[in-house]
C-alpha cells in the first residue's frame, strides 16, 4: 500500500510509468491537473492554480502569496487522495508536498535527451530545435520552483529512493522493477501508519482552509497534526481568534493550539 511519487524532465517517461504501475499495482493515479480542478473554486481557478505554479518566480527568493496560498491547496489535495495508500503521483515535487508521509517510495526517472525530443515532437507538432528549447525551458523552470519553494535542487539524487534511467530500461521494465519492491510487506499500512498520514491529511485541510478563508487568506503558517490534536505557527497579527474559528470547524480536529510569532505592536 505504498505512495509512490514520480519526478521527472519534461516528456522523460514519467506519465507512462505512473500509468503502467497504476494499470499493474490498481493504484490510483494522480496528476497536478486533476488536483487543481479538484481544489478551484469560484475565486480561484483551475487555470490561475496552473499558471501560478508553472511560472516560476520572476526574483528568486521574493516573497510571493498567491503561490504560497495555491499550494496550500494543492498539497491539500493531494494528502487527501493518498492517505489511504495505494496512490501513485507524477508531478513537480511529489515527493516534497508529501514528506512525511509512511511507506512513501520516491522516485526519479531521467532519459535521453534525444528520447525525449521525439516525444515532444510527436505530442506538441514541434521543430527538432523547438522541441529542445521546450524541453530545456520547462527543465529549468521545474528546477527554479524547487529552490524557491523548498530550497533543494530538483536533480539532486539524494532526494530520491530509487533513480531509473531510461536509456537502457524500458518503462515496462521499471514499472515491474518498482511493482516488485512496493509488494513488499515494508511498505503495508498498519494502523500506526495510517494514523499518521490521519494527522498529515488534517495538517494540511487545516491549512488549506486558513488559506481560503477570507479572515486568514493572508496569512503564512505552519501546521502541524498529532493525534488529532492540531498545532498552528506563524504570525498571525491579531487574527488569532479567527485561526482558532477555521481550525476548530475542521472535522477531525480534536485541541487546537496557537502560537502567535508576530512581533508585539506589529500589525
Amino acid at each position: 500500500m505504498a505512495i509512490i511519487t514520480i519526478s521527472r524532465g519534461t516528456f522523460g517517461g514519467g506519465k507512462r510509468l505512473a500509468e503502467c504501475l497504476s494499470k499493474t499495482l490498481g493504484y490510483n493515479c494522480i496528476d497536478r491537473d486533476v488536483l487543481a480542478g479538484k481544489v478551484s473554486t469560484a475565486r480561484v481557478s483551475q487555470h490561475d492554480i496552473l499558471a501560478a505554479l508553472d511560472e516560476p518566480p520572476a526574483v528568486p527568493g521574493r516573497f510571493n502569496h498567491k503561490r504560497y496560498l495555491y499550494l496550500a491547496l494543492i498539497q491539500a489535495a493531494l494528502m487527501e487522495e493518498a492517505r489511504g495508500g495505494k496512490a501513485v503521483y507524477h508531478g513537480l515535487a511529489g515527493q516534497l508536498l508529501l514528506k512525511g508521509a509512511p511507506t512513501l517510495l520516491r522516485l526519479r526517472i531521467v532519459a535521453p535527451l534525444e528520447l525525449r525530443i521525439c516525444m515532444a515532437q510527436e505530442q506538441l507538432s514541434l521543430k527538432r530545435e523547438e522541441a529542445i528549447t521546450y524541453i530545456g525551458k520547462m527543465d529549468q523552470d521545474r528546477r527554479r520552483w524547487a529552490q524557491f519553494l523548498y530550497g533543494v535542487d530538483w536533480g539532486d539524487p539524494g532526494l530520491y529512493d530509487l533513480v531509473i534511467n531510461l536509456e537502457n530500461i524500458s518503462v515496462e521494465q521499471a514499472c515491474s522493477l518498482v511493482a516488485g519492491m512496493v509488494e513488499d510487506p515494508a511498505f503495508e499500512f498498519s494502523p500506526a501508519r495510517q494514523a499518521q498520514m490521519n494527522d498529515l491529511a488534517l495538517a494540511s485541510r487545516v491549512r488549506a482552509q486558513l488559506a481560503l478563508d477570507p479572515f486568514t487568506s493572508n496569512l503564512e503558517v505552519d501546521v502541524e497534526a498529532h493525534g488529532g490534536t492540531v498545532s498552528i505557527q506563524g504570525s498571525l497579527f491579531e487574527q488569532t481568534e479567527h485561526v482558532e474559528r477555521v481550525a476548530e470547524a475542521i472535522c477531525g480536529a480534536g485541541k487546537v493550539t496557537i502560537q502567535d510569532l508576530a512581533p508585539v505592536g506589529d500589525v
